[in-house]
C-alpha cells in the first residue's frame, strides 16, 4: 500500500514481481550482519553504483501469528504505520491525542451495544451487523457521536505527510507488504538522505500514534471487499486455501476475515505493536551508496534509542498434520474454467526446498513439461503453470492450469498426473536438468543488480529464516540431482498430499477478457485485482502516481512481467481519460 492507505492495492505487489534484472554474473553480496543491544538485527550491503540507498526494515510477524478474532491484523498494522507519529502527521499532538481519547471512550459503549447485537445475531433476529438498519437505538447515537470526533480530528491531521517528507527530499517508492510471515516497509532515498530516513523509521517505531484508527478500519474492511468479494475468484481462493490447511494459522487470509476486522481495538493493536515492533523482532537492511563503518553508528544513534521488548514474541507450534486423503473443491464461478492443485511443500529452510523448486522448474515456462504437453502437444489448456510457496514454518507446491474453454478440466488434471507420474518413473535427463538448471542460476544473478531488488530479497529471505539464501541458492540449485527431484515428486505428489480445485465457468457468466486471459495464470488474479481498482479509482492524482510507478519499473521487468504491467498501464491511461473526459 501507500502512504494513505487507497493507492491501487496491488501494486507494490506488482513492482515486487517488477524487479530489475541485469546480467548474468556470479556476484556474491557481501552483506554486513550486527545487532543492535536492544536486538534488532542490521543488514548492510555497500552498493556503490547510484547515489541511492534501498532501505527498510521488516517485522518478523504477519498472518500466521495471528489468532481467530484478530485475523488481518499485521496488514492492518501496515496502513496504521503509515499514520504518523507524535511529530508527524499532526498540526495539535495534544488536542490529537485528546480526541482519540475520547472516541476510544464512545467506542467502549459501541462494544456493550455491539454484544447486544451479537445476541440477535446469535438468535436469528437480524441477519447482518454491517446493516444500520439492524443497530441499537443507542448504538446509532453513539456512532453519531464517534463521527463528530473524527470530523474534528481531521482538523488537526496533517494527511500524508510522511510521504510528502519523502517526496519532497528525492524519496521514491515508499510502500508496504504484509505476508503469512512478515510485514516490510520500504522507501528509495538519495544517498545524502540516509539521515533523514533514519530520523523519520526509528520515530514510527518510538512515537507510533494510531490516529484514524476506527475509520482505517472501515478502509481495510473495504480493501477486503474489493480484493476478494468483488473479484471473480476472491472467495474461492480463501474457501480453497482454507480447504487446503487443516490446522496451521495459515488458515485465513492475510487480509483477515470479514467478521474480525471490524471488531479491532485500540487496545488489541497496542499489544500487537509491544509484541511484535519491538526491535528484537526487526530486521533493518541498507543496500546502496554508504559506507558501513559511518553508517553503522548513524543506525545506532537513532534506532538503538527503541527500547527492547519485555519477551520475544512466542512461537508459532501448531503444526499442519499430515494430509491422509486427497480433498477437492469444485465450484462454478464467473471465471475460464481452471484447474488448481497444491501439495503440501516444505518450508524455506528445509533441506528438500532445492529439490522441489527445480522440479517445479522442470514442469513450468514455456520450455516446460506442463506447457509443451498440454498446450502445445494436447492443446487442451492455454496456461499452465508450476511453483512453489515456501514459507518459514510450511510450503506448498502449486499447480495451475487455464483450460481452454471447449476442453474437459478431468482431461487437463488427468494430464498433469501423467506428467507428475513421468517425473516419478523416470530420472530427469542430465541434459534436460542442466539447461533448467542454468536457467535457475541465470534467473538468481540477475536479480542481483539492483539494490531495491536486494533489499526486498534480504527482508524476505531473513524472515523466511536464513537472508543468506541470497548468495547460496545458486550452489543449493546446482548441487539437486536427478535422484533428488525423483524423490521428491514421490514424497510430496502424491494423491493422498493434494487438494484439488476445479473452477467451471457460471451459466451466463461474462468470458473471461482476452487480453487478461493471455498473461500466465501466476499473474493473472493480479491483473485482474489491479484493472478492477483501476475502474472503480476515482482520484487522478493516484492514477498517475501508480502509472508513474509502473513505468519506473517496466522498463527493466521480467519478460514475462512486461505483458501484465503494459496493460495495467494501458488500461490506466484509459481510466485517466475517461476521468479527464468526464471534468469537461
Amino acid at each position: 500500500m501507500n502512504g494513505d492507505g487507497s493507492a491501487p492495492l496491488l501494486v507494490g505487489g506488482l513492482l515486487l514481481f517488477a524487479l530489475p534484472l541485469a546480467a548474468a554474473e556470479k556476484p556474491q553480496i557481501a552483506v554486513e550482519e550486527f545487532v543492535l543491544p536492544n536486538g534488532m538485527k542490521w543488514l548492510l550491503y555497500e552498493h556503490h553504483d547510484s547515489p541511492t540507498i534501498a532501505a527498510g526494515w521488516t517485522a518478523r510477524v504477519g498472518s500466521v501469528n495471528e489468532r481467530p478474532g484478530i485475523t488481518g491484523l499485521s496488514h492492518f498494522f501496515e496502513h496504521m504505520m503509515f499514520k504518523g507519529t507524535r511529530t508527524i502527521g499532526t498540526k495539535d499532538i495534544a488536542a490529537d491525542l485528546r480526541l482519540i481519547e475520547e472516541q476510544e471512550k464512545i467506542r467502549e459503549g459501541m462494544r456493550t451495544e455491539m454484544a447486544i447485537m451479537r445476541e440477535r445475531l446469535r438468535r436469528g433476529e437480524i441477519d447482518d451487523l454491517t446493516k444500520p438498519e439492524n443497530w441499537t437505538e443507542r448504538y446509532r447515537e453513539l456512532d453519531r457521536q464517534f463521527d463528530d470526533l473524527v470530523q474534528k480530528q481531521r482538523e488537526t491531521i496533517v494527511k500524508d505527510q510522511l510521504d510528502q517528507i519523502y517526496t519532497a527530499n528525492g524519496g521514491e517508492f515508499l510502500n508496504a507488504f504484509t505476508s503469512e510471515d512478515q510485514t516490510a516497509y520500504f522507501v528509495r532515498v538519495p544517498a545524502n538522505r540516509l539521515e533523514l530516513w533514519a530520523w523519520l523509521e526509528s520515530d514510527r517505531l518510538l512515537n507510533p500514534v494510531f490516529r484514524e484508527f476506527y475509520s482505517e478500519r472501515d478502509v481495510v474492511f473495504e480493501e477486503r471487499r474489493l480484493r476478494t468479494e468483488s473479484t471473480p475468484l476472491g472467495k474461492y481462493d480463501e474457501a480453497f486455501n482454507a480447504l487446503f490447511w487443516e490446522a496451521h494459522p495459515y488458515n485465513w487470509p492475510v487480509v483477515g476475515w470479514a467478521s474480525d476486522i471490524p471488531t479491532y481495538t485500540l487496545a488489541q493493536a497496542k499489544e500487537y505493536f509491544a509484541t511484535y515492533y519491538a526491535p528484537n523482532n526487526l530486521t533493518g537492511v541498507l543496500v546502496g551508496d554508504f559506507h558501513a563503518a559511518e553508517t553503522k553508528p548513524l543506525v545506532e544513534r537513532y534506532f538503538g534509542r527503541l527500547p527492547r521488548g519485555g519477551a520475544d514474541p512466542p512461537p508459532v507450534v501448531t503444526l499442519e498434520p499430515k494430509q491422509i486423503g486427497e480433498k477437492r473443491y469444485n465450484a462454478e464461478a464467473e471465471t475460464s474454467p481452471t484447474v488448481r492443485i497444491w501439495w503440501t511443500g516444505a518450508p524455506f529452510v528445509h533441506r528438500d526446498m532445492p529439490a522441489l523448486d527445480l522440479l517445479s522448474d522442470v514442469l513450468t515456462g514455456r520450455t516446460g513439461r506442463l506447457y509443451k504437453g498440454l498446450v502445445l502437444g494436447r492443446q487442451i489448456a492455454n496456461e499452465v503453470s508450476a511453483g512453489i510457496d515456501p514459507r518459514k514454518y510450511a510450503g506448498v507446491f502449486i499447480i495451475e492450469c487455464t483450460v481452454k474453454e471447449d476442453k474437459d478440466p478431468a482431461a487437463v488434471e488427468a494430464a498433469v498426473y501423467e506428467e507428475i507420474e513421468r517425473l516419478q518413473r523416470d530420472p530427469v535427463p542430465a541434459e534436460e536438468l542442466q539447461k533448467v538448471k542454468n536457467a535457475y542460476k541465470a534467473n538468481a544473478y540477475r536479480r542481483l543488480a539492483s539494490p531495491f531488488s536486494i533489499a526486498i530479497r534480504l527482508m524476505n529471505y531473513d524472515a523466511l529464516g536464513d537472508w543468506r539464501y541470497i548468495n547460496t541458492s545458486p550452489e543449493l540449485a546446482d548441487a539437486v540431482t536427478a535422484d533428488d527431484i525423483q524423490r521428491a515428486a514421490k514424497a510430496y505428489l502424491t494423491r493422498e498430499n493434494r487438494t484439488v480445485g476445479v473452477f467451471l465457468r457460471k451459466a451466463g457468466a461474462a468470458p473471461e477478457d482476452a487480453e487478461i486471459s493471455k498473461l500466465p495464470p501466476a499473474a493473472q488474479p493480479m491483473v485482474r485485482q489491479a484493472l478492477k481498482e483501476i475502474e472503480a479509482e476515482t482520484d487522478a492524482a493516484k492514477l498517475q502516481q501508480m502509472i508513474a510507478q509502473l513505468q519506473g519499473a517496466a522498463g527493466q521487468a521480467p519478460a514475462e512481467m512486461k505483458p501484465a504491467i503494459d496493460l495495467i498501464l494501458q488500461r490506466a491511461g484509459e481510466r485517466l481519460a475517461a476521468l479527464a473526459a468526464e471534468k469537461k
